[in-house]
């Protein structure tokens, strides 16, 4: 009798163990990260670092897919995520403004959803960790009407598509300050940079061929303003445009803090905001009650404190 007792005890203790709430038997987690395009380097950059993050942590793995800028491949991706019975998700959706079928086909399989950088405009989703664009935009515009107090011409390269609410949130920040400041008139380049350096070198060519008396210029991410530096290098106009980003890219922070034409960005660090993504699924799993919503601060970088962002082993 009492064998058979011991067997049973035994037998519930295994079973407890094998149901337990997500995490694998080994208490180890598995977390999916399903990003839209790892192709630009902020994207890139937040991924090594959800991985870096994890790899701290020592109990938790990471698999990491990349749906190079395909909406359909992003649910695919998710399906399959879900078919490895990952514990929790991180969506980095890119420019992609909403994902219906890889939300829904995470709420149906009852997993946490972590949104990091990009908020969807629809779909239900367990937390978000971001950035305020909007206000990024007000303190470059702000930092912008201080450098042009004689007034001045101003252009503006949007990264793309047309909808794309990051960069809308950007330029409308910027364009709040900027245009009723007196003597200052705007110039937003008719095509954009899509987000890239060689889009932001494209661009700026053109802009300059129409308006080369020119006083700075804003780019809604820090990739397309180090092209338009070189655009701006090669037409020998380095001592007359300066220039405003955002995003924290290294290149730029180091060339913010070398003094050259490159004045300003605005902090949207892809370190600390995939880092963070990686801790928030950690907590949810955990049972933790977190914030729905999390706005990941994005201090206005000058040459007076580049030099305590920059970080030349940075993974963006």
């Amino acid at each position: 009798m009492k064998l058979r007792i011991l067997l049973l005890a035994s037998c519930l203790g295994l079973a407890a163990c094998s149901s337990g709430g997500g995490a694998q038997d080994d208490g180890k987690q598995t977390i999916g990260v399903a990003n839209f395009l790892l192709s630009g380097p902020y994207f890139s950059g937040m991924d090594k670092a959800i991985a870096a993050q994890a790899k701290k942590k020592g109990n938790v793995e990471v698999i990491s897919t990349d749906a190079n800028g395909d909406a359909a491949k992003l649910a695919s991706n998710v399906e399959d995520l879900l078919s490895k019975n990952v514990d929790a998700i991180i969506i980095s959706g890119g420019p992609l403004e909403s994902a219906p079928a890889a939300l829904n086909a995470i709420k149906q399989a009852g997993k946490p959803v972590v949104l990091v950088d990009r908020k969807f405009a629809t779909g239900e989703y367990t937390s978000w960790i971001g950035p305020d664009n909007k206000a990024i935009g007000v303190q470059n515009g702000q930092f912008l009407a201080k450098q042009l107090a004689d007034g001045g011409k101003v252009g503006i390269i949007k990264g793309g598509p047309a909808d794309n609410s990051i960069g809308l949130a950007r330029t409308e920040g910027v364009k709040s300050v900027l245009g009723t400041a007196q003597g200052i008139t705007l110039v937003e380049a008719p095509d954009f940079g899509n987000w890239s350096s060689d889009g932001g070198l494209s661009v700026m060519e053109s802009l300059l061929a129409q308006h080369g008396d020119l006083k700075a210029v804003f780019c809604e991410n820090d990739a397309m303003c180090l092209g338009a530096q070189r655009a701006i290098a090669d037409a020998g106009k380095a001592e007359q445009i300066v220039i405003a980003g955002v995003d924290g890219q290294n290149e730029a922070l180091k060339a913010i803090q070398d003094g050259t034409n490159y004045l300003v960005t605005g902090l949207n660090d892809a370190d600390e905001i995939g880092s963070k993504g990686l801790d928030r699924a950690v907590e949810i799993l955990g049972g933790a009650q977190v914030e729905k919503d999390t706005v990941v601060p994005s201090p206005m970088v000058t040459k007076e404190n580049a030099a305590q962002y920059y970080d030349p082993n940075g993974s963006f």
